[in-house]
């Protein structure tokens, strides 16, 4: 028996599939379709997935760090953002055998460090994660700098950009580290080597010219390259970021 009017027909129970209230999508149908949305969204906003991304892994990272299985969590990670970031770079101006060609010795030494503990691997890992951190970072300017349309994916992109670059700085500051040990020092545990979480937490303090903070370089070396990352942070913010902003208050033309 029919009970009631839904969009100029009949809803009968037992004879139709339920539907949503005010919809003419079947409720078993939703979910699915909902799902769907958020894949096209995903697709459209590459950028946007890969910030979040990095920004969870920031987040959760120091939780596990201290862990037995911390060093698995991390390298397990890695090899996530690594994905994430070449599919990124597949969209940019950039080449994608480039990253690749970087991406695939890097997954083997995360690899060989969780299955054989080869914990020595872990600068040469670094330096290659850095260089493919640098050059996704160049890819999404690029990227950004292509037209003068700004799209909302560019507008993440800008925050997928710094992220990479102070990732990049933070697994160099591991290479320096690891070459010349006490290159950085903290007001914590001064003595042994600084963590990714720590190190990371510097190369976001320089990168956004926010000061140093507790952890601080402490050789030569170090202060050169921490020198260069406050230069590229004030170059990215005044040159990139200050262009972005420009052209989305600009009025759009009719």
């Amino acid at each position: 028996m029919c009970r009631t009017r839904l969009h100029g027909g009949f809803f009968c129970a037992g004879v139709f599939p339920r539907f949503a209230y005010n919809s003419r999508i079947p409720i078993d149908q939703e979910n699915p379709m909902r799902l769907t949305r958020l894949l096209v969204h995903t697709r459209r906003h590459p950028s946007a997935v890969l910030l979040a991304a990095q920004l969870s892994g920031m987040a959760l990272y120091p939780f596990l760090e201290r862990t037995q299985f911390g060093h698995v969590a991390f390298n397990v990670f890695g090899i996530v953002i690594l994905t994430f970031a070449t599919n990124m770079v597949r969209r940019t101006p950039g080449h994608t055998w480039i990253s690749a060609t970087l991406a695939v010795p890097i997954i083997a030494l995360l690899t060989a460090q969780m299955l054989f503990g080869l914990a020595y691997l872990q600068p040469w890992s670094s330096g290659l994660e850095a260089l493919f951190y640098f050059y996704a970072a160049a890819s999404l300017i690029s990227y950004m700098l292509e037209d003068r349309k700004v799209t909302r994916d560019e507008l993440f992109a800008g925050g997928a950009t710094f992220t990479l670059i102070a990732w990049g700085f933070t697994h160099l500051y591991i290479v320096v580290q690891a070459l010349v040990p006490g290159s950085f020092a903290s007001a914590v545990n001064s003595d042994l080597p600084r963590t990714w979480t720590e190190l990371n937490y510097l190369s976001f303090a320089l990168l956004s010219s926010t000061g140093i903070g507790d952890v601080i370089p402490v050789t030569v070396h170090a202060r050169a390259f921490t020198s260069i990352e406050m230069f590229v942070g004030v170059m990215y913010l005044a040159a990139v970021v200050a262009r972005l902003i420009g052209l989305t208050m600009q009025p759009s033309s009719k």
